[in-house]
């Protein structure tokens, strides 16, 4: 849960290859009888009540997002129904640190819940284990995260990608969403700036949400925008005010950068990096978190809560623009590790439900 979130689904089987998993659909919150795949917040099955009500329905539960707004104590609950029910239950460590909360605390309370309760533990990365090793003396079994585009997809735009050839332009971009607290009003632009406008046919492209850069908006940053229209009207910078991409449109918009950069500070593991890797679009990372263990074409620079280290930002986005030409995973990389994660995750399925 939730079965809805693309991670999770990308967990299961290859498109076309037998299903010996079932996922059970997302309960529609509006309509707690029907499933869903659209609308799965609040999760109703992260619920005590639901769970003792319809224990019959599945064998164990695996938990990898959507407990936000949930208590420790009603976690806690959570827990103790699926023990008491004799379900065994799985946690994914995504975050070790909660993007969208300013300080660590309501986080780790929850993880002092969740991962001494889990039967069985997974990560992304061998750093993020040996964190979770280090703090609650158990080490997580550590995969890979799977693709994020369709397979069909992610080799369509590769094929018209290497058909294309390379560009002479160098786009970068940073997309400020709607400004998560790990981002910092966008700290790391300025530098970010200096650093593209030193490098031949570099253009920076910044996107955000219009509830942070209009003056209606009920998150504006009115500092953030006077300083983004000035250099965008002075021609440093590409400005583009935008609400959410579908899916297709976030394809095209990683489609079209060279490199895509993490403005973060405080985090754990990346999505938006691994769509970058279907896309072939190169990444700068930030040193906090695990990014650069995702995956090897990610480059990284210090950013973390201390600050920022602008030279390490221009070194860095240097190191792209000389070998940015790079394709990104194949269709057939991709295929094999998502066989990889499914079969490990139906075998820690198998291994507790035959304990």
């Amino acid at each position: 849960m939730p079965h809805s979130q693309v991670y999770i689904r990308h967990t299961g089987a290859v498109p076309g290859e037998p299903q010996t998993v079932a996922r059970l659909a997302d309960p529609d919150p509006l309509n707690p009888g029907q499933s869903t795949e659209a609308k799965w917040w609040p999760p109703v099955m992260l619920d005590a009540d639901w769970i003792r009500k319809n224990a019959d329905s599945f064998d164990l539960m695996h938990i990898h997002f959507g407990f936000d707004a949930i208590s420790p104590e009603d976690l806690r609950a959570v827990t103790a129904e699926l023990k008491a029910q004799g379900k065994p239950l799985v946690y994914t460590v995504h975050d070790l640190r909660n993007p969208h909360h300013l300080t660590p605390v309501a986080h780790d309370a929850q993880l002092d819940v969740l991962i001494p309760a889990a039967v069985g533990l997974i990560t992304l990365t061998p750093g993020a284990a040996d964190a979770v090793s280090r703090r609650w003396g158990r080490r997580p079994q550590v995969l890979p995260h799977p693709h994020v585009v369709p397979l069909d997809e992610l080799e369509r735009r590769q094929s018209l990608r290497l058909a294309a050839g390379p560009r002479e332009e160098f786009r970068v971009g940073i997309h400020l969403k709607s400004l998560r607290p790990n981002m910092m009003d966008g700290a790391v632009l300025p530098d970010l700036l200096d650093a593209v406008e030193q490098l031949p046919g570099a253009v920076l492209q910044v996107n955000g949400h219009p509830d942070i850069l209009t003056p209606s908006g009920d998150k504006y940053r009115p500092e953030l925008h006077r300083w983004l229209t000035d250099a965008a009207a002075a021609g440093r910078l590409e400005l583009e005010v935008r609400d959410y991409f579908d899916e297709p449109q976030l394809w095209d918009y990683l489609s079209s950068l060279d490199v895509s950069v993490l403005p973060y500070r405080f985090g754990t593991h990346s999505g938006w990096l691994e769509a970058c890797t279907d896309l072939g679009t190169n990444v700068l990372a930030p040193s906090c978190g695990f990014y650069a263990q995702q995956r090897a074409a990610v480059t990284e620079f210090i950013h973390d809560e201390d600050g920022l280290d602008a030279q390490s930002l221009a070194t860095a986005l240097k190191q792209v623009h000389a070998s940015r030409h790079w394709p990104g995973m194949s269709r057939e990389e991709r295929t094999a590790e998502r066989r990889q994660v499914a079969a490990a995750h139906e075998e820690l399925y198998r291994s507790l439900l035959s304990a």
